[in-house]
């Protein structure tokens, strides 16, 4: 019987690898410094998963016709942090940095304190921890 493939990573296309990378480094990532120029980074980033990033001229030499999606992302990384005011720092940290946000952060009715913030090409990056209960009520 033929094993099933497993997820082992997910792919970013950007338009410029050091601004990217040094995007994902102020998220947390462990991204080494010397990559900065190579058309293709690969990322370990938990339990074997990989992150990879290409740049647009290394997407289209393998798919010509490759464009950017217009009308919307369609994919998001999320950050998870420990608590709310971790969540407020990162992106505190990143919006001082002179990255945009897309959303500040706020108390989500699914239970979360949510942000999110542009990464150089526009995605949405999200930063997420669990409302804390407050005493007396949730």
């Amino acid at each position: 019987m033929t094993a099933l493939p497993r997820l082992d990573g997910s792919s970013i296309v950007v338009s410029d690898m050091a601004a990217s990378l040094a995007f994902y480094r102020a998220c947390g990532l462990a991204i080494p410094d010397d990559v900065d120029d190579h058309p293709h980074v690969d990322v370990p980033v938990a339990d074997g998963f990989r992150l990879m990033f290409d740049t647009i001229d290394t997407v289209r030499s393998f798919d010509p016709g490759w464009s950017a999606p217009a009308g919307g992302h369609r994919f998001t990384l999320a950050f998870a942090c420990d608590t709310p005011a971790d969540v407020d720092a990162a992106h505190a940290r990143l919006i001082a940095l002179g990255y945009r946000s897309h959303h500040e952060p706020f108390d989500a009715f699914w239970g979360q304190h949510y942000a999110a913030v542009l990464d150089p090409d526009g995605a949405p990056v999200d930063f997420y921890a669990p409302l804390l209960p407050t005493p007396g009520g949730r």
